[in-house]
C-alpha cells in the first residue's frame, strides 16, 4: 500500500494602520568601537607532547617532521631519510587574542585545536610556539598544560564513546606578550568614534551629549556611523577624556524592528519593536491522504480466462479547524507570538504567516532570511 500525504496551509490577513517606536538610553561607549582600540587575533602552529598513545597516527607526516626538526634544535640528530613514529604527540593550530592596549609580559588565554587524527589532547602539554599576527611578526609565546573538556574512550573491538570534544582545549593564561602593538589611538590628533549600529538620531543625540559637557564644536558628525571628537594630545589628559566620556549617557534612535528567519534550523528571532497594524489571521492545515492498494482479477478454472491487475484507491481529506485570530492595530512582540501559538503553527508555519503579514502590508519590521 503507497500513502501520498499533501498539506496546505491556509492564511487570510485583513490589514489597516501603524504604530510608534520607544527610543532607550545607553552609556556612550557602550554603543560605540573608539578607533585604534581594538583586539588582534594571533595565531601559531605548535606541538602537544605527553599523551597517553592518542596522538597522531604515523601517516601524518607533518607532525612526525616536526618533532624531528624540534631534536634537531636540541643536537638530537636522526636520520634524514626516516622519520620518528610516535603516538605520544600531536601536531596543533594555536590561537590567541592579543587585547587592546596590552603590554609586554602581560599573560592571555590559548585555545590549542588538533590538526591530525589524534583521538584526544587529554593529558598533554604544548611545546613553546611562536604566536604571529597578520604581519608576520611574532606577538607572543605560548606553552603549557592543556585543559580539554572531552572525553574519547575506545575498546580493541574497534567501539568508542566520545563526550564533547577531545582535540581542543585551552591553557588559561599560557600565552606571554612579548611585544607591543603600534598604539594607534595615542598618535591620532582625534577621538574617533564608531557607531555600533549606524543611526542619524543616535549621531545627532552624541554630538549634542558631548558638547553639552565639553563645550560647542568638540563633537562633530562625520555621518550616520563616524563622529570625530577634538581631544587632548597629552595622554594622561586624554586618558580623563576618555573617562569622561564614560560618565555620558545618550539616547538611542528609534531600533529598526527585525524578524530573523534560520531557513536551515526553522528559528524565527524578533526583537521586542515588532509591531503589526490591525490584522485578522486564520491558519489551518488541510491533509489530503491516498491510500493505493493493488489486487487481481482470477478467471474460474478450466476457463481460458486471463488474470487482470486490479488498482484501488481510497482518498481521505482532513482538515483542521481553527478560529481566526484578530490582532489589533499596534499589538506587540508578547501578543504576536501568544496568538500565532493558539493556532498551533510550527516555527515554519509562523515564518510564512508573518511573510503573508509583510505582503499584507500589516508587519511593521524587516524581515532578514539567512
Amino acid at each position: 500500500m503507497l500513502k501520498k500525504t499533501f498539506t496546505v496551509m491556509c492564511i487570510f490577513i485583513g490589514c489597516f494602520s501603524f504604530n510608534t517606536l520607544a527610543a532607550k538610553s545607553r552609556p556612550l561607549l557602550d554603543i560605540v568601537d573608539v578607533l585604534g582600540v581594538r583586539e588582534n587575533q594571533l595565531v601559531g602552529y605548535g606541538l602537544v607532547v605527553g599523551l597517553p598513545g592518542s596522538g597522531d597516527k604515523a601517516q601524518i607526516k607533518f607532525s612526525a617532521q616536526s618533532l624531528s626538526n624540534m631534536l634537531k634544535q636540541f643536537g638530537v640528530t636522526m636520520d634524514e631519510t626516516t622519520l620518528p613514529k610516535s603516538k605520544n604527540i600531536a601536531a596543533v593550530a594555536v590561537h590567541a587574542t592579543l587585547p587592546a592596549m596590552a603590554s609586554p609580559g602581560q599573560a592571555i588565554d590559548i585555545t590549542v585545536n588538533s590538526l591530525g587524527d589524534a583521538k584526544s589532547l587529554h593529558g598533554g602539554s604544548l611545546m613553546l610556539t611562536p604566536l604571529k599576527g597578520v604581519d608576520g611578526k611574532v606577538y607572543a609565546l605560548a606553552q603549557g598544560n592543556l585543559v580539554v573538556g572531552g572525553i574519547n574512550a575506545s575498546g580493541q573491538n574497534g567501539s568508542s564513546v566520545t563526550i564533547n570534544v577531545p582535540t581542543s582545549g585551552i591553557i588559561p593564561g599560557g600565552g606571554i606578550i612579548e611585544r607591543n602593538v603600534s598604539d594607534m589611538f595615542k598618535v591620532q590628533p582625534d577621538v574617533v568614534l564608531n557607531l555600533k549600529e549606524p543611526n542619524y538620531q543616535t549621531a545627532r543625540n552624541v554630538v549634542k551629549a558631548v558638547n553639552q559637557v565639553f563645550g560647542p564644536g568638540v563633537a562633530r558628525a562625520h555621518n550616520w556611523g563616524r563622529l570625530v571628537l577634538s581631544a587632548p594630545i597629552d595622554a594622561n589628559s586624554r586618558n580623563t577624556f576618555m573617562s569622561m566620556l564614560q560618565d555620558i549617557v545618550v539616547e538611542e534612535g528609534s531600533e529598526q524592528p527585525r524578524v530573523i528567519f534560520n531557513s536551515r534550523t526553522g528559528t524565527v528571532v524578533m526583537n521586542d519593536v515588532v509591531r503589526v497594524n490591525r490584522a485578522a489571521v486564520s491558519h489551518g492545515n488541510l491533509t489530503i491522504t491516498i491510500a493505493e492498494s493493488e489486487g487481481a482479477s482470477q478467471p474460474g478454472a478450466f476457463s481460458n480466462g486471463r488474470t487482470v491487475p486490479l488498482q484501488a484507491s481510497a482518498v481521505d481529506v482532513n482538515e483542521q479547524k481553527n478560529h481566526m485570530v484578530l490582532l489589533p492595530e499596534g499589538t506587540s512582540l508578547e501578543v504576536i507570538v501568544k496568538a500565532i501559538n493558539t493556532l498551533g503553527a510550527t516555527p515554519s508555519e509562523l515564518m510564512s504567516i508573518l511573510l503573508a503579514l509583510d505582503k499584507a502590508g500589516a508587519l511593521e519590521a524587516e524581515l532578514l532570511v539567512i
